[in-house]
């Protein structure tokens, strides 16, 4: 009887530890996400797992926490998520801004150096002009106002002079020279006439300031045309043996109003220079 009695003590331990085991097992397992329950199994999921009513609504509490425990997670997942999308979209407005500010910069600098550069081309432009100016008023300074009408000459004849190579007496200064010797304009003035006039051959004139006509004859060649503006010196043609003449020289005259003819020589004195 006392074997008969602890025999079944010992299954009732058993059965026991057994429950246990199982409700401990089936705890754990909804802990870890292993078993789905619903809040529904009631009295049908006890009896199927063994469980207590007591471990069964510990465990749909355990469910129920760890659902929210995951909607808890999953929005903090979300306001994170935001978070770092708001954090990317500050950002890249910052780098358009910083782009833009950049590209700014850059424009106003070449602006400005396109600005300095052309007021650098300006300044040297101005530069170049007043030197240009300069240098020709030092020329016109110092360029002769009167000079004879050619170089390496001897006279042959003078004027008034009566002779029976001429029609009238002579009415101007002979330069004779070598053919070919430059002939110049003894002062500025405007070329009038630039051709070929009869007993006087090619034939150049020019009209000075002061209304005064010179006049260049029997020359070889022209080196200017009607309508040219020359300064002293200026090479009008050269010396030769066109028109009436028995050498080669060049015919000068002076006509004051243009059209008669007076004394050269005194003339040319009183210019600062001596034939």
């Amino acid at each position: 009887m006392a074997r008969h009695r602890s025999k079944a003590r010992n299954k009732q331990r058993s059965t026991n530890r057994r429950t246990q085991l199982v409700g401990l097992t089936a705890a754990l397992a909804a802990t870890a996400g292993t078993i789905g329950l619903t809040a529904s199994v009631g009295e049908a999921s006890t009896a199927s797992t063994g469980l207590s009513p007591s471990q069964a609504d510990a465990l749909t509490a355990a469910r129920v926490e760890r659902r929210d425990l995951g909607s808890r997670d999953a929005t903090r997942i979300d306001l994170s998520l935001a978070d770092a999308r708001a954090y990317q979209e500050r950002a890249a407005r910052g780098t358009m801004r910083a782009r833009g500010a950049l590209a700014l910069s850059a424009a106003k600098a070449k602006s400005a150096r396109i600005v300095a550069a052309k007021a650098k081309a300006d300044a040297a432009a101005k530069a170049a002009a007043i030197a240009k100016a300069t240098a020709l008023a030092k020329a016109k300074a110092a360029a002769p106002k009167v000079v004879l009408p050619t170089t390496g000459y001897h006279l042959t004849a003078r004027f008034n002079q009566a002779g029976g190579r001429w029609a009238h007496n002579h009415t101007g200064l002979d330069f004779a020279a070598a053919y070919g010797t430059p002939v110049r304009s003894v002062m500025a003035g405007e070329v009038i006439q630039a051709d070929f006039e009869g007993a006087y051959g090619r034939q150049v004139k020019v009209r000075h300031a002061d209304g005064t006509v010179t006049s260049y004859s029997h020359m070889a060649e022209f080196d200017v045309a009607v309508g040219d503006n020359v300064t002293a010196g200026t090479q009008v043609g050269a010396i030769g043996l066109t028109g009436n003449t028995t050498g080669a020289h060049v015919h000068f005259e002076v006509l004051p109003d243009g059209n008669t003819p007076v004394n050269p020589d005194p003339w040319l004195r009183q210019h600062g220079v001596t034939p």
